[in-house]
């Protein structure tokens, strides 16, 4: 029998980063529909809306990220972006 590595992977997201999403950056998507798997492509975003991510979580967390520490792309997953946060806060 084997186990999963990440269990919830599928599931566990902070609920601020979804809180960011949907409501500061005006993501249009039902907050259930978000799992650490949807990367910010399907969501709509660019690399631009990622910037604003950033600068946003930053503020809503009262974390610094250091240049190049948090490479997103529109290819990365929000489990990658929630997991960065976590590391820098």
């Amino acid at each position: 029998m084997t186990q999963a590595a990440e269990p919830d992977a599928e599931r566990a997201l902070p609920e601020r980063l979804v809180t960011l999403l949907t409501g500061h950056l005006d993501v249009e998507v039902v907050p259930e529909q978000l799992t650490a798997a949807t990367t910010f492509e399907s969501l709509g975003m660019d690399s631009l809306s990622l910037m604003e991510l950033v600068v946003a979580a930053e503020q809503e967390f009262g974390i610094v990220l250091a240049e190049g520490e948090l490479d997103l792309f529109p290819a990365s997953t929000l489990g990658d972006a929630a997991q960065a946060f976590e590391h820098a806060a």
